[in-house]
């Protein structure tokens, strides 16, 4: 089965398109492209998802990703996943959570194929710093994604 689909809606952020094949997301972009609704039920269902995730409705995504090339990488990526809803570390951080380098973890965002649905824009330089950003207007659409997650961040009572 080689069945490909592609959705495209407007957000805050510009156009986002989410592109899958054979019953699991492959890429998600963000850019300039026409509107359009997708056909499978995966690519409109991750259009839903991401228009919720734009409204603050949602913290997190419930879709089936492509796999990754290897073990490591689908280690790396369920690792970058589990960086909570208006939570950010450092690529040094997660590194030695994961049992990485931070290099690999730099890697790992620059490749994100499926940027908001694998947080990539949750992961800072050291110190804080915004870093880079592969998706959109890099940095300027990290620095509107954090935000945006911060604006609709559960309120936690602490004792």
């Amino acid at each position: 089965m080689y069945a490909r689909d592609q959705g495209i809606i407007a957000t805050p952020i510009g156009v986002v398109s989410v592109t899958a094949q054979n019953g699991a997301i492959t890429a998600i972009r963000i850019g300039d492209a026409p509107i359009a609704p997708g056909s499978s039920d995966i690519v409109r269902a991750a259009l839903d998802q991401l228009e919720a995730w734009f409204a603050g409705e949602r913290r997190d995504f419930d879709l089936p990703l492509a796999k990754s090339r290897t073990d490591r990488g689908a280690t790396l990526r369920a690792g970058l996943i589990a960086v909570g809803y208006g939570d950010s570390m450092s690529y040094g951080a997660l590194a030695r959570r994961l049992g990485s380098s931070a290099r690999a973890i730099g890697q790992l965002c620059a490749r994100n194929p499926m940027p908001i649905i694998v947080p990539c824009h949750r992961i800072l330089s050291a110190g804080g710093a915004l870093g880079a950003f592969s998706a959109g207007d890099g940095p300027a659409t990290k620095a509107w994604l954090l935000a945006h997650e911060q604006r609709h961040r559960p309120f936690e009572l602490t004792a």
